[in-house]
């Protein structure tokens, strides 16, 4: 049992820096997701979760019914280096960008 904790322990570090995603995201595909909701309760969700100060994040595009953002993730942590959010014809997709020896998946909050 002791070792149960143990390694419980070890592994908190790795788990606690993968990407968290909203509660009903749906894989469509290799580090895609299909997000639930609009974009307010996102932009609520990112501000719970990736707060600005600590995950910077920049627009990628802002057209009329068209929006994307990046939001990045300082160091690396977790193998990600950041997240694509798109929102276009009322879907919002997401998708983890991971670095190159990066092979964590995400986990869903």
């Amino acid at each position: 049992m002791k070792a149960f904790w143990v390694a419980l322990l070890l592994a908190m570090p790795v788990l606690a820096s993968e990407p968290t995603l909203p509660d009903g995201a749906r894989k469509v595909g290799e580090d895609r997701y299909h997000l639930p909701g609009d974009w307010e309760a996102l932009q609520k969700f990112l501000k719970s979760n990736y707060p600005s100060n600590v995950y910077p994040r920049r627009s990628i595009i802002n057209q009329p019914g068209i929006k994307a953002i990046h939001v990045a993730n300082p160091g690396n942590k977790g193998g990600w280096e950041g997240l694509n959010i798109y929102q276009a014809n009322e879907e919002i997709r997401l998708t983890v960008v991971r670095t190159t020896s990066g092979s964590t998946k995400p986990r869903k909050r």
